[in-house]
């Protein structure tokens, strides 16, 4: 069965944007933006909510428009994921998309069953909604060096503790850490 991934760039303080909605500050240097571009070739799907789904807009001709050869090749890695969009207020989507059309557990279940590579989740309100099913089975972040002290939390709140084990970390010269967590559920101890 395939794995779902959330996937997020976020603050010391935990913050995935700041308080003006911002995520200047997770601009990641050519070290790190190699690192997502490797890292990307894990996946062959991505679940996105409307408003990440139009900020990811920019991939969709990044390789049109840059010439720098980090930036062409996640362009071209990004246009070949199949994406899946959940909103209730699009229409249509561009390049390689879809709107969704199931409530999120089962998308996410049929997804899981058919053959591919990992898929990853993103958006936070999207996300919060994955977390509080308890369907995420890794968590992948790269926590920033900087506080933010306000924004949008990259977790929501939940009643459940989940419990995580440390799987994979990174550490990169622009003190940026990658940590990846596996999910421990009480039928896999």
């Amino acid at each position: 069965m395939r794995k779902l991934i959330y996937s997020f760039q976020v603050s010391l303080d935990g913050y995935i944007e700041d308080a003006s909605g911002s995520i200047a500050f997770a601009s990641p240097d050519a070290e790190l933006h190699q690192y997502f571009n490797d890292y990307e070739t894990e996946f062959d799907t991505h679940v996105y909510g409307r408003r990440l789904y139009e900020m990811m807009q920019y991939w969709e001709t990044a390789d049109q428009t840059d010439t720098d050869p980090i930036i062409v090749a996640y362009a071209k890695t990004w246009q070949a994921l199949e994406k899946i969009v959940f909103s209730e207020t699009m229409t249509a989507v561009k390049g390689n998309a879809r709107l969704a059309t199931r409530p999120l557990a089962e998308e996410l279940a049929a997804l899981k069953q058919a053959p591919g590579k990992k898929i990853a989740i993103g958006g936070a309100t999207l996300a919060a909604e994955a977390v509080r099913l308890d369907l995420i089975d890794q968590y992948h972040v790269v926590i920033y060096p900087v506080l933010l002290g306000g924004g949008k939390r990259m977790f929501p709140l939940f009643e459940q503790s989940l419990s995580l084990r440390l799987v994979d970390q990174q550490t990169f010269a622009s003190s940026c850490i990658a940590l990846t967590y596996e999910r421990v559920r009480t039928d896999s101890l």
